[in-house]
């Protein structure tokens, strides 16, 4: 899904975006898989003039949220990567989407 999102990111000539996308790309999607339970786990990456919006389902209703992780815990800090580089993100009223958005740049690429 990293690949898709780097690729889409490419065609969209916002090349400036790509560290950010992958990175909440990559994080979102690990803990759909994680918490899942299993099921299909879709992406959509759209864009407006002024923002990226990535959403990844699960369809599970038990939203997403931050966690506190500890020195020696091993995860936790997902959710807390994607608000660090997120302008913001949050939960679908049924819990079963997650996203963010990303502003794009001025001068985009």
């Amino acid at each position: 899904m990293r690949q898709i999102t780097r690729a889409q990111l490419s065609q969209w000539d916002l090349t400036k975006l790509t560290d950010d996308a992958t990175l909440v790309v990559s994080e979102l999607v690990t803990n759909a898989i994680k918490h899942g339970k299993g099921r299909p786990v879709g992406l959509r990456v759209r864009r407006s003039a002024y923002e990226l919006r990535i959403e990844v389902t699960d369809g599970t209703p038990t939203p997403a949220r931050l966690r506190s992780a500890g020195l020696a815990d091993e995860s936790g800090r997902g959710l807390l990567l994607v608000a660090a580089v997120a302008k913001e993100w949050g939960v679908s009223p049924d819990g079963t989407m997650t996203w963010c958005s990303l502003a794009i740049p001025d001068g985009r690429s």
